[in-house]
């Protein structure tokens, strides 16, 4: 379930998603940093969903983020789809730094299989030398180093973060496996209560701008849990492509 990206019913496809962060992989993304952990300055949580396509649920969700070190954190993303004859399983992790209210991210993986072909790759942000990598270190991508790019992951959470700040406006520079640049930009369309699994909640509804009017996508993020997606909404020519809707959350004090 990439925020407001990829659509899960490709191929006449529905999304039956789960996600979680494996402690034996925190442990090592831990071991990686010399630093103790100290008091998180972000919102640890973890969200489950139900997705729908045309009123009818065709799976599950579930989006987890943690901290892992002194001002390190992970977002992880995992989903398992079956729909008819399509299958699907996806995995998404990203790991970044959260320093001075900005999202600076280290390394970034995804891991496809199923019916259609498979796929994986990898990115590392090497701050410290200023360069991108593509799967291994023996593949630098060419391109310039720009502070402000994101991935495909951590731009979600300096999203939530900026929803926080009260803006209203947002922009962020993408890059692929490939050292592509694509701008995300959106903007907050107004306040809505919606109905939801877990409830009626006041949400904050966001809209992604493209640059042609045959796609579409919302999303509304709750303040009462913390600014966390509660709801997406993606179409196209005017047709909805897939739902999401959160069923329960737990948010870490």
């Amino acid at each position: 379930m990439q925020f407001l990206i990829n659509n899960p019913f490709q191929r006449k496809a529905s999304i039956t998603a789960k996600i979680k962060i494996h402690s034996a992989l925190l442990f090592g993304l831990s071991a990686v940093f010399s630093s103790s952990l100290h008091a998180s300055t972000l919102t640890e949580y973890t969200a489950e969903y139900n997705v729908l396509r045309k009123g009818k649920i065709h799976g599950t969700a579930t989006r987890e983020f943690l901290q892992v070190a002194e001002n390190t954190y992970a977002l992880s993303y995992e989903t398992d789809v079956k729909w008819m004859i399509f299958t699907e399983k996806r995995t998404e992790q990203s790991l970044f730094k959260f320093e001075d209210g900005q999202t600076k991210p280290l390394h970034y993986s995804l891991s496809r299989e199923g019916t259609r072909p498979d796929k994986s790759f990898k990115i590392k942000f090497d701050r410290e030398n200023k360069q991108l990598f593509s799967k291994a270190q023996e593949y630098p991508l060419k391109v310039d180093w720009d502070e402000s790019r994101q991935d495909v992951l951590s731009y979600q959470n300096q999203l939530r973060n900026e929803l926080k700040q009260g803006k209203t406006q947002f922009s962020y520079p993408i890059i692929d496996k490939n050292g592509n640049i694509r701008m995300y930009n959106f903007k907050v369309v107004g306040e809505e209560t919606i109905t939801l699994p877990i409830g009626n909640v006041k949400t904050v509804k966001v809209k992604r701008l493209y640059d042609n009017n045959k796609r579409h996508a919302l999303a509304w993020f709750a303040p009462e849990y913390d600014y966390m997606l509660v709801q997406m909404l993606k179409g196209k020519d005017g047709v909805e492509q897939f739902q999401i809707q959160m069923t329960a959350q737990t948010v870490k004090k």
